[in-house]
């Protein structure tokens, strides 16, 4: 007999802000186990060590945010314990609620127009060679955050001239404009996820649009910058959707791409459908580099951010 599979009691905090409702986070899914068994490949080490330690306490210091906590990143303890981050800007409230996502959802803040300067502050004192900076979804503003990027991405150069920056922007809901003032700042990359195959958009993405991100990253490379995107693996989709999503995202000109496996971060996100072997990621990196990305980052425990400075010494 088949031994019964344990599941995960789900914890609401009393002023969480409420979701919108979407295909993706659903009381349906509470049902579903939190996880599969968790292959040997896909178990890290929990996060310690004094670089650790000093790293989270200089966020808390600077009232910052990072996708590392947010999104709960299994790679935590290998970046952080080497010194590297990936901010998060525009606060930690997103207004869209995707299927996946460990950031809370809800009604943003106003916004921080200091935090430009103390994610430099920050990125100087970590003595950050590539910085990278994420942030929520901000669809309530007129330019989806698009300047505070901007101003971030010059604090950096001012504070840090000989530091990288890469930025991994929402859509900004198909702005040119805005797009044009983050790649205004010069950033050395810019980043857009397509997170997953087109079938799957409205269950995965309900208030995104695929041909959208993909256009988002042609506009980006027909201004002229170094573009990346990723998709992740595990929620239904087949080897040769992901093959063709990677041929679409490439058809964009873009330069870098990252592909890694989906995480349940709880009970009231999507269930995890199937993980990933090694040996597949080997095989979509090499198609991938078969397609002409200048770099492909391939593997399970791999995230947008993982490892972004390698794409730059290529």
């Amino acid at each position: 007999m088949a031994q019964a599979r344990e599941f995960v009691p789900i914890s609401f905090e009393p002023d969480a802000p409420l979701r919108p409702k979407s295909f993706g986070r659903s009381r349906a899914n509470e049902a579903v186990p939190l996880d599969l068994r968790r292959p040997e490949w896909l178990k890290v080490r929990f996060p310690t060590g004094p670089t650790y330690e000093n790293l989270r306490q200089l966020m808390r210091s600077k009232t910052l945010h990072t996708v590392c906590e947010e999104a709960r990143c299994p790679n935590i303890g290998e970046c952080w314990g080497a010194g590297t981050a990936t901010f998060m800007i525009l606060g930690d409230t997103c207004t869209r609620s995707c299927g996946f996502c460990a950031v809370k959802t809800g009604r943003p803040l106003t916004l921080d127009l200091d935090e430009p300067v103390r994610v430099a502050d920050a990125v100087a004192t970590m003595g950050i060679a590539h910085a990278v900076v994420t942030s929520v979804n901000r669809d309530e503003l007129a330019d989806g955050g698009a300047a505070i990027f901007a101003a971030t991405i010059r604090a950096i150069h001012a504070r840090c001239p000989a530091t990288a920056v890469e930025v991994l922007t929402p859509d900004f809901k198909g702005d040119l404009q805005a797009l044009r003032v983050v790649l205004d700042a010069k950033p050395e990359v810019f980043s857009h996820n397509t997170e997953t195959v087109p079938r799957l958009y409205r269950r995965v993405r309900p208030q995104a649009v695929y041909e959208r991100s993909l256009e988002v990253l042609r506009n980006a490379k027909a201004l002229g910058a170094r573009t990346k995107s990723g998709i992740m693996l595990g929620l239904g989709e087949s080897f040769d959707e992901v093959v063709q999503t990677m041929a679409d995202i490439r058809a964009q000109g873009t330069d870098i791409l990252t592909v890694g496996q989906y995480l349940r971060p709880s009970p009231m996100h999507l269930p995890i459908e199937r993980y990933w072997s090694p040996g597949e990621f080997a095989e979509l990196r090499v198609a991938g580099e078969r397609m002409g990305y200048a770099h492909v980052e391939s593997g399970p425990l791999v995230r947008s951010s993982y490892h972004a400075e390698r794409a730059l010494q290529r």
